[in-house]
């Protein structure tokens, strides 16, 4: 059985480490690939100075069949476990798939095109636009704390002796559902619990967005935006769910504020891209809209200015007097403890003439 010969090995950033100098053991012929059984290359080395020593357990086969790293068997372009990727990608298909038959037919000859050319790039996925949950589960950065050395077992007993200078971890193992795990499981996307756990912690930062009380606002705030993100570009997301009253682009702030022309418009744009907003191709986040604070300001300042009885429409109240304050309650003026005059009376109501006034 011949076995198979390759230059390098299909790994990703995290496993291959921060050092751009590494040195790799090439051993032909090395061990069986986990999954078929063959016999492949293997290779051997070290990511970094405090890491342990990796290699590979994959052959190039298997690996390019799921678009694998042949060491960690996690997605190359994602970083994401196999379930976590053919989940997401499978929902997608279904959310992208056309309704019409013409739409059903061209999306077919695009993707057979795509197939006879020699030159097109092959991905893992049928569609070139991108899920929208695969790219908010996405590792964009290493994550080199994988590499870190297998716990010492003689520490787990008790009985390690060397303190500081011996090259596993002094901590004891983890415990719960991400203590048993295969390659196998992992590498067809089957009860792999850490797929399990990431598919549960998505489902639960997936929070819907609550209306605010005040029915006034219309305004939603989509941040995120791509730099070359024009107001078209806004407004072709949003016009599908109801008219717009208008669309602020704020290029400084990576931003824009949408305000709807009805509160039920902007109530569906916010339930259905709640999970997920897209626009040229960038994630975006979306949130309710708030009042400006001159507009808050100048609405408190019309509640202060609340009528009462006797007062002429948009005069303020005198200090120390509430807007359920009736004239009977006025205080007389300042040094003057009896009224002589009905016009001097806080407390008179209308023009009633006091015949106790009255000269002799």
């Amino acid at each position: 059985m011949a076995a198979e010969q390759d230059e390098f090995p299909i790994l990703c950033e995290t496993c291959l480490g921060e050092n751009p100098f590494v040195r790799m053991a090439k051993i032909p012929w090395g061990q069986a690939c986990k999954i078929c059984e063959k016999p492949f290359t293997c290779y051997r080395w070290r990511p970094g100075p405090r890491a342990r020593y990796k290699k590979t357990q994959l052959c190039r086969s298997c690996a390019k069949t799921k678009n694998v790293c042949q060491t960690c068997v996690l997605d190359l372009q994602y970083g994401l476990p196999v379930q976590v990727r053919d989940t997401a990608l499978e929902q997608h298909e279904k959310e992208g798939m056309p309704v019409t038959q013409v739409n059903r037919e061209y999306l077919q000859e695009v993707a057979q095109g795509n197939q006879d050319a020699d030159d097109a790039a092959q991905g893992y996925h049928k569609y070139t636009r991108p899920s929208l949950l695969l790219q908010k589960l996405q590792r964009r950065t290493p994550y080199y704390k994988r590499n870190a050395p297998h716990i010492c077992s003689f520490f787990v007993k008790g009985t390690c002796n060397r303190g500081k200078s011996c090259p596993f971890r002094h901590e004891m193992p983890a415990t719960g559902e991400l203590a048993n795990q295969n390659i196998r499981d992992r590498y067809f996307g089957e009860n792999d619990p850490v797929a399990k756990k990431m598919m549960r912690m998505a489902n639960e930062r997936t929070t819907p967005l609550v209306p605010p009380k005040d029915r006034t606002i219309r305004t939603l705030w989509v941040g995120g935006l791509d730099t070359k993100t024009s107001e078209i570009d806004v407004r072709q997301k949003f016009n599908s769910y109801g008219g717009l009253a208008s669309v602020r682009v704020v290029g400084a702030k990576n931003c824009a504020f949408v305000t709807f022309s009805t509160r039920k418009g902007a109530e569906d744009a916010a339930a259905k891209l709640q999970s997920g907003l897209s626009i040229n191709g960038s994630r975006c986040k979306l949130a309710w809209g708030k009042k400006s604070k001159q507009q808050a300001k100048k609405e408190g300042k019309m509640r202060k200015m609340a009528t009462a009885p006797g007062l002429p429409p948009g005069m303020s109240l005198p200090p120390g007097m509430s807007s359920k304050a009736t004239p009977a309650s006025v205080p007389p003026p300042p040094g003057m403890g009896k009224a002589y005059y009905p016009s001097m009376d806080a407390s008179n109501m209308g023009a009633r003439f006091d015949t106790t006034h009255q000269e002799k």
